[in-house]
């Protein structure tokens, strides 16, 4: 596995649509890998008044397309990409770890005949730090309500599909915090796969470093 990333220019007109279109971005990290398309990992950071694209991937991808729409493509280094496997390998039972993640946290209402229904967005900061806690076990982690906390909150907007017709809204929720890892696996199987909604549009990318480092 591999880690990239790439600063974005905020002063293009492209990038700034993006940040509200994440399928603008989709298109461009699909294009950066030779074969059938599969989904990546992928999130927007916002560092140090900087944004960035960070991006999971199996193999190293090639940001050519993604650089000369929404980065810096004539600097000495578009995006930067480094080696997942030795993180990875760091991962232990009981291994604190501060963490970001943007999510799509989520509840499903029944209908009336009992089904599944309508999906709808937890939109205040007590249910989404409810649904986190409700699925670390699961992910391999574990948390307390204080030990974290949801940095940011925005609706996502767009169109997808050939037509362009299909409206899509989707709430992205950013947490940060400290974690405690319970099943090495298990948490492997997350930061390599990610949690909930939402993959292909930013969104699932839980990201780590040693608490302390």
């Amino acid at each position: 596995m591999y880690l990239s990333r790439m600063e974005l220019n905020i002063k293009e007109r492209n990038t700034m649509k993006a940040l509200v279109s994440p399928n603008l971005f989709h298109g461009a990290i699909e294009d950066a890998f030779p074969g059938p398309r599969e989904r990546k990992l992928w999130r927007i950071d916002w560092l140090g008044g900087n944004y960035y694209l960070l991006l999971l991937s199996p193999e190293q991808p090639q940001l050519h397309r993604a650089a000369a729409q929404f980065g810096f493509p004539d600097s000495v280094s578009p995006w930067e990409t480094k080696d997942y496997g030795p993180l990875l390998d760091r991962i232990r039972e009981g291994g604190l770890w501060r963490f970001r993640l943007t999510a799509n946290p989520t509840k499903a209402c029944k209908d009336e005949a009992g089904g599944r229904g309508t999906v709808h967005a937890h939109i205040t900061v007590n249910y989404q730090k409810q649904w986190l806690l409700e699925r670390c076990r699961k992910h391999g982690f574990s948390l307390e309500d204080e030990s974290f906390t949801v940095t940011d909150s925005r609706w996502l907007r767009f169109y997808k599909g050939n037509s362009g017709k299909r409206p899509v809204s989707l709430l992205a929720v950013s947490y940060e915090g400290l974690l405690e890892v319970t099943d090495a696996q298990l948490f492997k199987k997350t930061l390599t796969e990610g949690m909930g909604r939402g993959k292909a549009f930013g969104l699932g990318l839980l990201t780590v470093v040693r608490a302390g480092d």
